[in-house]
């Protein structure tokens, strides 16, 4: 068996506001947009070989038929860990986010930042052979 590709779709109230996050913070591209009503409802995220999606609950309840999200997944956030060449650049580019996990050394080599995206998503940045 061969898996290719695993892309995580988070789930929020807002789709717009992270979109602006990681465009504008972080550089990534906005490759597809799929509107619900006069909101976004689902988008996806990419820079080079790397791929994020979003999508509100309201258009997750349309995907399934009218059935309440809350009974197919708990509400909650969810923590991406984001490996970085250069994490010196992530702290100015997410200046302003809430910090979640301030900038540390771990025993395993790595340098980390823990910022929310403005659903309150954890991204928990990493540099490896950064740390003091």
């Amino acid at each position: 068996m061969t898996i290719s590709k695993i892309t995580p779709i988070l789930m929020v109230e807002e789709v717009e506001p992270c979109i602006q996050f990681w465009v504008e913070r972080l550089g990534f591209d906005k490759t597809t947009e799929v509107p619900d009503g006069d909101k976004i409802g689902f988008a996806i995220l990419q820079k080079g070989g790397l791929e994020l999606m979003y999508q509100s609950y309201a258009s997750m309840e349309k995907d399934l038929h009218g059935k309440d999200i809350a009974q197919q997944t708990r509400r909650g956030p969810t923590c991406l860990y984001v490996e970085v060449e250069n994490l010196d650049q992530i702290i100015v580019a997410t200046q302003g986010a809430p910090v979640v996990v301030p900038v540390r050394d771990t025993f395993y080599g790595a340098k980390e930042i823990g910022v929310k995206d403005p659903a309150g998503h954890i991204m928990v940045f990493a540099q490896f052979g950064a740390a003091a």
